[in-house]
């Protein structure tokens, strides 16, 4: 009897074992889409490297013919038992391409090029570590400027923090906010142009 009440226990186990899912954060995708929101904001999607895009294209079929013929013969012992795995062993590519994140990359674009790209290059401006932008020498600006700077540099920032937010939760994982934020922040700096200001170890360095 032990034994018989002891079968339907260890299925339960089995069951709630095989049912547990992974999800990582996928960081290598998260980097790209993040490479390509900001050089499309600074104005330098030109440079992206379409070699870059290809590569990431294939990833997304699974790697062609070899990952197909693999993923036909793969076998899963629980079918055998009719429990199927679900095992989630890799996450989605981070996308960036709702309506809403776009919209947000279109309002940071103009606001670069309007405003923004002066404040950069003169040494006012500087990206911080997390994420956002300050005003870092409003010595830099001219008297009649810096009203206008301050008020981009505050717009930026919200727009920033919504992105950050807007990406994790368009790709089903808002707990993933603060890593995305933390990728990014690292793009902008990777991303900032010779001369640039940004924070590291609680001080400004020049690019």
């Amino acid at each position: 009897m032990k034994q018989v009440f002891g079968i339907p226990v260890v299925g339960a186990l089995l069951l709630t074992a095989c049912v547990t899912i992974n999800v990582y954060f996928p960081a290598a995708e998260a980097k790209e889409a993040a490479r390509e929101f900001v050089e499309k904001v600074i104005d330098e999607a030109d440079k992206v490297n379409m070699q870059d895009e290809s590569r990431k294209d294939s990833s997304k079929d699974g790697g062609g013919g070899m990952a197909m013929l693999q993923r036909r013969f793969d076998f899963d012992p629980w079918m055998l038992i009719g429990i199927g795995s679900a095992h989630a062993q890799s996450a989605p590519d981070i996308s960036i391409k709702t309506p809403a994140i776009q919209a947000i990359q279109a309002r940071m674009e103009a606001r670069f090029n309007s405003t923004l790209r002066a404040g950069f290059d003169s040494g006012a401006l500087g990206f911080t570590s997390d994420g956002l932008i300050s005003v870092r020498d409003a010595g830099k600006l001219e008297l009649k400027d810096r009203v206008a700077m301050n008020a981009a540099v505050a717009d930026d920032n919200r727009d920033r923090k919504a992105v950050y937010r807007e990406v994790a939760v368009a790709n089903g994982h808002p707990e993933w906010e603060s890593q995305i934020r933390d990728v990014f922040a690292k793009q902008w700096v990777d991303s900032a142009r010779s001369g640039w200001w940004y924070q590291s170890g609680g001080g400004w360095k020049q690019k």
